[in-house]
């Protein structure tokens, strides 16, 4: 036999087993479809459960109570894993098993501290969510499959996983999938059901781990200080708990270094020149370019010498453009930030308040790390869904007719979720989430939009007996038609006349005055979040 005809001998048999091995799967791979006749899925609230219902049914589920008031369960028929299926869809309320100790582990005077570290730890199911645990193990016995539908990040994950016990302690051979989606949408949620993956051992281990140590240097570290300062001061402590926590105690840190400074803060008193000069308009306020002076007979001299010819003379003109970039995608820790200092909003109610409006399907999944829009998001389509809003659909709309969406992408992607983003329109919120809603939606048209773009920013300096002083300002502020024109950006510029260089005129007053310096201030909710993200805490 030739080579070349040895060549495709081989090339045919190899060609021969893949072929049969290929038939062979998708024959056990039909069989195992066509055994599933009824599918329980999981998420993890009910309305979660309830909107994915909705739009997997085309709104033709029915209703009726599980063992837990709070969590629903809704039947109907779907195509779902190859085949037309029936389905059950409940949901848990968060985490349905905690960590603990073991007896006697539990009881605080039963060991000493450092044997926590070493003591063993069982998974348990809290008394309120019983009813929910007894609802999974109820319907699985009827189902042949389980789809799990949990938020996709770690902690959904880990969610999963304590579901997948909770019913293979029922039916040890069940096969499980994971539906993985970034919002309740019918585009996202028939996707994930159309491409139903494994859930992730790996992922679900590190959430074990973390909350497995946050357990065992909690309660040490808690019992040892509180038992401990409870014997030094038994009048003040007897009744006190001393918590400690890996993330509450560095972040305790910071606030009490602020207020330290703020304590040990000596105020020094400074002395400085200001000039004014009235115009038809207003007031325009030169300031000193050597700003302060903590010493007093030094600045009284340089004042002097000014009040002894105080005719000023402008030396110089200058004029740039004033512009300001457009906001980065919104990610977790930013809508923390920006919601405390603009929407003002406490970061845990901001939160809870963002997870309802996502399980209600308006906003894209709220815990994200990412401020990168993917190349496969339709972002013309989601600025032109605000187009009806009376507030902002007419800046929706020039967006779109100015060349359309053009985000300004930052540096991080968690490769899970895209930033956060309206993902539908609606008029019906009121209160906070309409806030909040609002929010998420005019940031997402301001990254979506141009930089702001401003009147030219003016700067006049001038000359008083060889002292220099400035001012800034715009003397035609013009029209901003960008995202400047949301509420939570302004502009501050303040309209003043021209000044001519070489020009002189007369100031109105010359005058000495003193100040104090300030302490630093307390720490805002956003600047301890900021220092949190900073040096890694809780991440």
């Amino acid at each position: 036999m030739t080579l070349q005809a040895s060549l495709f001998a081989r090339r045919g048999v190899r060609w021969f087993f893949r072929s049969c091995s290929l038939r062979f799967s998708q024959a056990v791979e039909g069989t195992m479809l066509r055994n599933f006749q009824k599918v329980l899925c999981v998420a993890e609230k009910n309305d979660a459960a309830k909107g994915i219902a909705d739009i997997l049914s085309n709104s033709r589920m029915r209703r009726r109570e599980g063992l837990s008031k709070f969590n629903k369960i809704y039947e109907y028929q779907c195509h779902m894993l190859g085949q037309n299926v029936a389905v059950v869809m409940t949901s848990v309320s968060g985490h349905l098993l905690a960590h603990d100790f073991k007896m006697p582990f539990k009881k605080w005077h039963s060991c000493n501290p450092l044997l926590l570290f070493d003591a063993e730890i069982e998974k348990y199911c809290p008394e309120n969510y019983v009813d929910i645990k007894r609802t999974l193990e109820r319907e699985i016995q009827h189902c042949q499959a389980l789809v799990i539908w949990t938020d996709c990040d770690r902690e959904g994950e880990n969610i999963g996983f304590e579901i997948i016990d909770v019913c293979k302690a029922v039916k040890p051979s069940l096969q499980v999938f994971r539906a993985r989606f970034s919002e309740i949408t019918p585009r996202a949620i028939r996707s994930a059901c159309e491409n139903l993956a494994q859930p992730d051992q790996n992922v679900s281990d590190a959430v074990d781990v973390r909350q497995e140590l946050d357990l065992r240097i909690g309660a040490s570290f808690t019992r040892f200080q509180t038992l401990r300062l409870q014997k030094i001061f038994p009048d003040v402590l007897a009744e006190q708990l001393i918590s400690y926590g890996s993330c509450q105690f560095p972040t305790l840190g910071f606030v009490v270094e602020r207020f330290k400074a703020i304590q040990a803060f000596v105020p020094e008193t400074f002395y400085k020149i200001k000039v004014t000069h009235d115009y038809e308009g207003g007031t325009v306020d030169f300031n000193w370019k050597r700003n302060r002076l903590f010493n007093h007979t030094a600045c009284l001299i340089l004042y002097q010498i000014c009040m002894e010819d105080p005719l000023a003379t402008v030396v110089e003109v200058g004029s740039r453009p004033k512009s300001k970039w457009r906001p980065l995608p919104l990610d977790t820790v930013e809508l923390e930030k920006l919601a405390s200092r603009k929407a003002e909003n406490k970061c845990k109610k901001t939160m809870r308040i963002a997870e309802k409006l996502y399980t209600q399907g308006y906003i894209s999944y709220p815990r994200t790390e990412t401020n990168i829009f993917p190349k496969d998001i339709n972002l013309p389509s989601l600025v032109q869904l605000q187009d009806p809003d009376p507030h902002w659909g007419a800046f929706a709309q020039r967006i779109l007719d100015q060349g359309g969406p053009t985000p300004r992408n930052g540096t991080k992607s968690d490769q899970a979720h895209p930033p956060i983003h309206p993902t539908k329109y609606t008029d019906s919120l009121q209160g906070n989430e309409q806030r909040l809603y609002e929010f998420v939606v005019r940031h997402f048209l301001a990254c979506c939009s141009q930089d702001a773009k401003g009147a030219g920013k003016r700067r006049w300096e001038i000359e008083i007996a060889n002292e220099r002083f400035v001012a800034h300002g715009a003397h035609d502020l013009g029209q901003k038609t960008t995202w400047k024109s949301t509420p939570y950006e302004k502009w501050s510029d303040k309209v003043i006349p021209v000044y001519e260089k070489g020009s002189r005129f007369q100031p109105t007053t010359v005058e000495m005055i003193d100040g104090e310096t300030s302490p630093p201030q307390l720490l805002t909710e956003a600047d301890l979040i900021s220092l949190m993200e900073k040096h890694g805490i809780g991440q």
